[in-house]
């Protein structure tokens, strides 16, 4: 398997802990802009990869999926997932996402929550996601936003202040030069790839998907004012969100 960060145990408590504060930007931002980008799911096939401690997939049960599988590289997480989200209709497997074409099944949405940056070929996992949608069927994913992973020097990408220390601008490097990064979360190297915008739109297209919704979402009023510091996502955004269908073969 790939890197699996998510299984060491300093990076895996300090992502628990960061994901369990109630004032994180999945929570505030990330997750209200993909929930109303969700299709209608009832009676429908779901395919969460990355799905982590499995939460959005007891969500999609709930919403009236018939059938839900979650994969993540993490044995950590998905332990997780297995306590806190288990369900009848939810299968989870320890999976890394180049490995999905394996899965013997169709799907009417492909769902994926900050993890396709991980991906070394993201063309590949188009395709592969493409293959596994049933006609007319959906993905839906998100990503860290190409600002976010450009520089090479994850030094160089800072926010620059006015007099009063006021945010007021964004200074990055290296947005086309796709390709590995490195970068330092929890005391630990973390291995990211970086793809331009058109670099991404263009892989989603070619591999047959109708690209629907293009997201770089924006805080709510209720989440300014649950963490007023989240005003910064109208300087530079944080995440990119893509909507895509299959057509009709």
């Amino acid at each position: 398997m790939k890197q699996n960060i998510f299984d060491n145990e300093n990076f895996f408590n300090g992502y628990r802990e960061l994901r369990n504060s109630g004032t994180n930007l999945n929570d505030l931002l990330m997750q209200p802009a993909m929930e109303e980008t969700l299709p209608d799911l009832k009676g429908k096939t779901v395919l969460d990869i990355g799905c982590g401690y499995g939460h959005n997939c007891l969500e999609f049960i709930n919403k009236g999926a018939k059938k839900v599988v979650g994969t993540d590289i993490s044995e950590k997480m998905l332990a997780v997932a297995k306590k806190e989200s288990a369900h009848p209709n939810i299968e989870y497997r320890q999976m890394d996402m180049a490995e999905i074409s394996s899965l013997n099944m169709k799907f009417d949405l492909v769902y994926s929550s900050l993890a396709f940056h991980y991906a070394e070929n993201f063309k590949k996992l188009t395709e592969d996601i493409f293959n596994l949608l049933n006609d007319c069927g959906v993905l839906l994913y998100s990503q860290e936003h190409p600002i976010m992973t450009a520089s090479i020097d994850e030094n160089m990408g800072h926010f620059n202040l006015d007099e009063n220390g006021n945010k007021i601008s964004y200074t990055f490097s290296d947005y086309n030069r796709s390709g590995l990064r490195k970068v330092h979360w929890f005391g630990e190297e973390v291995t990211k790839y970086h793809r331009p915008m058109g670099e991404i739109l263009t892989s989603v297209a070619q591999s047959g998907f109708i690209i629907t919704e293009v997201k770089e979402p924006l805080p709510k009023p209720w989440a300014v004012e649950k963490l007023p510091s989240i005003v910064k996502e109208y300087i530079k955004p944080n995440f990119l969100i893509i909507k895509a269908v299959k057509n009709k073969s």
